[in-house]
């Protein structure tokens, strides 16, 4: 269960507000890779993180036994950052930033750029299964 922001409302409808706001190309993004995210988790929780003066609708953040992703909108792309993603198996090379950290990777798309759903949902699922790894070990 997602958790009211500051204004009452919960994580899931302030993330469908900051799709809103966003009236071009980037909400699409968002709004196609959030509901990839719950097609691949159906009980996915949605939460905000990092709310800051400087980015105070915060970033969208997805959970299932810790974070599997987050979906930050820059004015020239929406990056997706798998928190866990060296572990991963990328078979479909989707991630495509953030590549020399020992940890994260991400998923720059720009607009006109296509998401494979079937490979991203595939890392989506497989990052859930680590944090379900982790939280039994």
């Amino acid at each position: 269960m997602a958790a009211p922001g500051d204004d009452g409302r919960t994580a899931g409808e302030r993330i469908a507000r900051i799709i809103a706001d966003l009236d071009d190309w980037r909400g699409a993004t968002l709004a196609e890779v959030r509901a990839l995210v719950a097609e691949a988790v159906p009980d996915v929780v949605e939460e905000i993180k990092w709310v800051k003066p400087s980015n105070p609708a915060g970033v969208p953040t997805w959970s299932h036994h810790g974070i599997i992703c987050t979906g930050e909108v820059y004015k020239a792309r929406v990056k997706v950052t798998f928190m866990d993603g060296a572990a991963l198996d990328d078979p479909g090379g989707l991630f495509n930033a953030s590549l020399g950290g020992g940890t994260r990777r991400a998923i720059d798309v720009h607009e006109g750029d296509a998401i494979d759903a079937g490979a991203f949902k595939a890392l989506v699922w497989a990052a859930a299964g680590l944090g379900e790894a982790e939280q039994r070990g």
